[in-house]
């Protein structure tokens, strides 16, 4: 070996410097790494799996994923309630790929979102608005606006405005907000649709899609209501407020009005388009939908994409594509994102054999562009398939004119869904095995069928001899299992065909089924036919299990059922003066005296009572209201229709029940959907109370003598905010019906009066029971004077209580009621 190609000396001073080297590189590297998480400038909130709570643990800010591990989130979300839903979300546009490794923080005068993997600390998103103090206080508020407030305690940030797809309580809409959906259920990124108050007069609030076309409008507002939402007029949890309207300072929002047992309650734009309002059930575990718009979901512009096909019937997925096409993105599809629409079927690629599939039945549909002429079907689709951007055709043979479409199709569904233009047929080009896998199809089906048939048939007559013998044996045994009662006559559907002349004499049409006069064994009887889908099985069974058993003399009896094969009839006790809501003035009925209208209210009272209290299960009736007080031939009252009736054990209190009844009756509580107790019923019936004293419905025209504050004719009104502020003023004179022109007991009616308000109290706890409630109008118990329902004066605008005309509350109980 060379010596002088090995010096010990030199290879030990290269050792060093390398071995100097790569340490200052290693703690250049941990000095990187640590100033990517916390440099001078900054100050972190949150890091990794770090949360921060609000003060009651009702909301929590952190980092979270939906359905994919690989793509975080900053956001807020619910902490009390086990059904994740998030309320805010930072980098909807952004998403960090791995927990561990992401920050939030305050840096360089931002709130700032950070990726810290490989000391990049790239940010991925960060706050608008003004600059921060780095030393500025981060807290989560208890209403889940996320705020910085400085030294001084001055809010300098809140992401309440820079809102992401839902409006909370407390939270403002203001000129340039938007509220915009997820865009699907598991990717928090924008979507299509958003909410904004709409340019340029700042009067209303709107839904739109991609910022342009606006597909629902709440109608103007009107002083308190928007003129397209009458359900604000209802006694609501909420408050709403509409400061500035009409010009570039407009401020919309809403508060809670409950004072104790606030429920969870939001309103979100969701995936699909719709504005939803939903509240917290702590018994379910659940969100309960109270409302939404629009009601057809069709009516949301270009929901299912360039040519998918809406169906507004469809209960799960209103979106399909047609035969011979397949969703663009199936993945986004199956999440509820149908913005993608549907393209050919494995056939990108157009061809001049196309054939020409005709949708079922007229449809509706938006085209971007269609070119018309003259000529025959074969003409016409020569034409269509001379060029690859025409899609579809409609011919009409009358005319024998022709148009051609190209570009997108939109809005594409049965007429329906109301949307669009009308065409007679619409012909969709598919590729040609397409229409020859239908005619195989078809032909297949066809053979299936005879085949089936005979085969069915020869079952069906041996199966007809055993299934008859054991028919009468079963029917006795289901009628005793589901029906199980000794005193009801059990009637055959003949016999009521033809005790009713074939249901000719219509008394009345109720929310289940139409009601019919009668005569058995020369009685007069009311004969009410179940008429909804299945024959209203539920409520019928509730009906017969609830009345059956009991009786009372403000309680209508029933006479006997009839079951038979889809027939479901209930035979009652005859009432020969109909309800009471053909007494009340806009129903135009007679007048009743006050010593019947007296009487009513204590028979309907005590009957009520009797339910609550004197049955050997408690029975909440649910759905109180004049229609359903019946009055027979001496005007005493009888409580009836007990479909929607509930039940309760004597060791609970309280019994959980889906929202049921008719608006305008329903009590805040179960709006706010908590189980109920027997004080819904007394609510409903404080509503009824104040309607019998003013001889009219609660929502209609406005008072005589200017108690309107000057309502026009043709508005609608609410009654009872007004009704209990005259009452508990003292001026009950001022509430009772002029019909009756001063031929009343003063001392009586200031006493429903009182009632009334007592029964209607915001707080379940606060109201009488029914069995007070009689004591208090028989005199026996002293009335004091209720304070004013905190809820319903909620509704008060000075003097007026106004609606909006043709589209009211009233409008709005009709319609609930013929549903529920």
């Amino acid at each position: 070996m060379d010596s002088s190609s090995y010096n010990p000396q030199q290879i030990s001073c290269k050792f060093i410097v390398f071995v100097i080297l790569f340490t200052l590189l290693e703690l250049s590297s941990s000095i990187s790494s640590e100033s990517c998480l916390n440099p001078s400038s900054s100050k972190v909130i949150i890091a990794g799996n770090s949360t921060i709570l609000s003060a009651n643990r009702t909301f929590e800010l952190g980092f979270f994923n939906t359905n994919d591990e690989s793509k975080w989130y900053l956001g807020v979300w619910y902490a009390s309630i086990p059904t994740p839903t998030y309320v805010w979300v930072a980098n909807r546009e952004t998403p960090l790929s791995s927990r561990d490794a992401s920050s939030f923080e305050i840096d360089g005068g931002r709130l700032r979102v950070k990726d810290n993997r490989d000391s990049r600390c790239d940010v991925v998103w960060e706050s608008g608005g003004g600059k921060l103090e780095a030393e500025g206080d981060v807290k989560l508020q208890e209403d889940g606006d996320l705020v910085v407030i400085d030294a001084r305690g001055v809010v300098m940030w809140r992401s309440f405005d820079f809102p992401a797809d839902t409006f909370l309580p407390g939270m403002n809409l203001t000129v340039g907000q938007t509220l915009t959906s997820w865009k699907s259920s598991n990717d928090p990124a924008p979507g299509k649709y958003s909410l904004r108050l709409r340019p340029p007069d700042y009067g209303e609030v709107e839904l739109l899609v991609d910022n342009t076309q606006t597909y629902w409008s709440s109608g103007v507002w009107t002083g308190n209501i928007f003129s397209g939402v009458p359900e604000m007029t209802l006694p609501y949890i909420y408050k709403f407020y509409f400061t500035d309207p009409f010009t570039e300072t407009a401020t919309f929002g809403y508060t809670e009005t409950m004072t104790q047992q606030k429920p969870l309650t939001r309103f979100n734009i969701d995936s699909s388009g719709k504005i939803k309002q939903y509240t917290w059930s702590a018994q379910t575990e659940s969100w309960n939908m109270f409302w939404s718009e629009p009601e057809n979901p069709c009516r949301v512009y270009g929901l299912c994409g360039d040519l998918g096909f809406c169906n507004a019937k469809s209960m799960v997925n209103p979106c399909k594509c047609l035969d011979g096409f397949q969703p663009f993105d199936g993945v986004g599809w199956g999440d509820g994102d149908f913005s993608g629409g549907c393209r050919r079927d494995g056939y990108d690629t157009c061809s001049d054999n196309d054939k020409f599939e005709e949708t079922t039945g007229d449809v509706t549909f938006d085209s971007e562009k269609f070119e018309s002429f003259s000529g025959g079907r074969t003409d016409c689709e020569r034409k269509c398939l001379s060029n690859c951007s025409c899609i579809a055709l409609s011919h009409n043979p009358k005319t024998n004119s022709c148009k051609n479409y190209f570009g997108k199709l939109l809005n594409l569904g049965n007429s329906s869904s109301d949307l669009g233009k009308i065409q007679d047929s619409l012909n969709i080009r598919v590729h040609k095995s397409v229409a020859g896998r239908k005619i195989k199809a078809k032909t297949i089906i066809l053979i299936s069928t005879i085949t089936s048939f005979l085969a069915i048939s020869s079952i069906a007559i041996i199966g007809f001899i055993i299934l008859r013998n054991n028919r009468i044996k079963r029917k006795k045994l289901e009628e005793e299992s589901i029906f199980p009662v000794t005193n009801l006559k059990v009637f055959s559907y003949k016999e009521l065909h033809a005790a009713t002349n074939g249901f000719s004499q219509q008394l009345g049409h109720g929310g289940f089924g139409a009601v019919f006069s009668g005569k058995v064994d020369s009685t007069l009887v009311a004969v009410k036919r179940l008429e909804r889908p299945g024959g209203g099985e539920k409520e019928f069974r509730a009906e017969v299990c609830t009345i059956g058993n009991i009786q009372h003399v403000n309680l209508v009896r029933l006479i006997g059922f009839c079951s038979e094969e889809s027939h479901r009839l209930l035979v009652y006790d005859y009432m020969a003066n109909g309800p009471l809501s053909f007494y009340l003035k806009n129903n135009g009925g007679r007048n009743l005296d006050w010593d019947a209208r007296f009487r009513i209210a204590i028979g309907t009272a005590r009957g009520i009572a009797y339910l609550h209290e004197e049955c050997r299960n408690c029975i909440i009736h649910c759905d109180i209201k004049p229609e359903n007080i019946l009055l027979d031939r001496d005007f005493s009252a009888k409580v009836s229709d007990f479909g929607l009736a509930k039940l309760i054990g004597r060791d609970f209190s309280r019994v959980l029940a889906t929202m049921r009844g008719t608006w305008g009756y329903v009590a805040p509580e179960w709006i706010s959907g908590v189980a109920i107790t027997t004080k819904a019923d007394v609510y409903s019936y404080g509503m009824t109370l104040l309607e019998i004293l003013g001889g009219r419905r609660n929502v209609e025209g406005p008072p005589p003598e200017g108690g309107g504050g000057g309502c026009g004719s043709n508005e609608k009104w609410y009654f009872p905010p007004w009704a209990a502020r005259r009452i508990t003023e003292g001026d009950v004179a001022a509430v009772v019906d002029e019909r009756l022109a001063g031929g009343y007991n003063m001392e009586e009616v200031e006493r429903v009066g009182l009632v009334a308000v007592w029964c209607i109290q915001d707080e379940e706890a606060t109201r009488p029971t029914m069995g007070m409630v009689v004591k208090m109008l028989e005199g026996v118990v002293e009335v004091a004077v209720p304070p004013p329902p905190k809820l319903l004066q909620a509704l008060v605008s000075g003097e007026s209580f106004r609606g909006v005309g043709g589209n009211s509350q009233n409008d709005t109980v009709s319609r609930a009621s013929d549903e529920s």
